[in-house]
């Protein structure tokens, strides 16, 4: 058994109150020059977050810029554009666009994986993506297609396949990570996911159905009023209840992928908690809508720390050679393939 006391936490410093001043300054800037700043704003986002993350006591760093960003964004904005319009002028025009978009959108997706790693760092070493442009073909439009002709029965093996391509494709200087998370898993996630959420639905429906048969048998207006009231509140419980659905769900997913996750001769341990994140999304919904929207950057802050609390490495060996055998020469390779990197659509 190995022994979990070597495990390394990974840490985020970063303060909701520091965020805010970059969030705000974002925001204001990205409205006056009508999005166009959003590029810019996305790579001061990035520094935030990387700099304050950390492990084994050094930083993380982002290295993108914001014109590859820029123009990313441009071409995902007139590919939208050029749907748009051709479905207007004629709906056959409309689904060969479409087509044409399905058949982008994986290399789309490639090489915004290849750029985010890419202009990632640990150490002054930089990650990389090497998975195949056909993988991404597969995930991106091959199984999504045949989850929806399987109606959802595949959802929860593309998925699968999705984490698998993402995380088992990325690679660290010269060390591949390696990823095979059991397909079972993603299975019983998403199942019991849908079980939640039928029973919610099934509850609800039965108590409006009452309270609809009171309000017939009781024809006063405080019945009906009454009846509205509570109608109003089971609707707010079943949306805050769907809500907690989704970060239950990425909770385990995280969990699954991280658990099965290694980096050469090291692994990872991720011990998210199926309630907590729930509750941190929630109260954060709350926080947002009674601040109008002001308390964002904090509740970002506030899930991104929690999040990453819960990971650690076990390391297998030192940590230093294992970093000299990673980084090589690889400064070189990366200047040289630097211009294969040169957009993010940010997807």
């Amino acid at each position: 058994m190995e022994d979990r006391r070597i495990a390394i936490p990974v840490s985020f410093t970063g303060s909701g109150k520091d965020y805010f001043g970059i969030w705000i300054v974002n925001l204001l800037l990205t409205i006056v020059t009508f999005g166009i700043y959003s590029a810019w704003a996305k790579v001061r986002r990035m520094h935030f977050f990387y700099r304050h993350t950390s492990l084994a006591g050094a930083g993380f760093d982002y290295h993108g810029e914001p014109f590859s960003i820029l123009k990313g964004r441009t071409i995902a904005f007139l590919l939208l554009m050029v749907y748009q319009f051709s479905g207007g002028i004629s709906p056959m025009l409309g689904v060969v666009s479409l087509l044409l978009l399905m058949a982008i959108f994986p290399w789309l997706m490639h090489r915004s994986l290849r750029f985010r790693l890419h202009n990632s760092s640990h150490r002054g070493l930089r990650f990389a993506f090497r998975g195949s442009l056909g993988e991404a073909y597969v995930v991106f439009l091959a199984l999504p297609l045949a989850a929806a002709v399987s109606l959802g029965l595949l959802f929860p093996l593309w998925m699968r396949q999705f984490k698998v391509y993402q995380y088992g494709g990325s690679a660290f200087g010269r060390s591949d990570f390696e990823c095979d998370a059991p397909v079972g898993a993603f299975y019983r996630i998403y199942l019991g996911a849908a079980l939640a959420l039928v029973a919610m639905l099934l509850v609800g429906g039965l108590l409006l159905g009452q309270e609809a048969l009171n309000g017939i048998s009781l024809q006063s207006r405080v019945s009906r009023e009454a009846m509205a009231g509570a109608g109003l509140l089971l609707l707010f419980g079943f949306l805050v209840a769907l809500l907690g659905v989704g970060p239950f769900v990425a909770a385990h997913v995280q969990n699954v992928v991280w658990n099965d996750l290694r980096l050469g001769p090291h692994r990872f341990e991720c011990r998210v908690s199926g309630r907590r994140p729930a509750f941190i999304a929630i109260t954060n919904l709350v926080g947002v809508i009674f601040t109008l929207g002001l308390y964002r950057p904090f509740a970002e802050v506030r899930l991104m720390k929690y999040r990453l609390a819960c990971i650690s490495m076990i390391p297998a060996g030192d940590l230093d050679s294992f970093l000299a055998d990673s980084g090589g020469d690889l400064s070189a390779v990366g200047e040289e393939s630097a211009e294969m990197f040169d957009f993010d659509i940010g997807l």
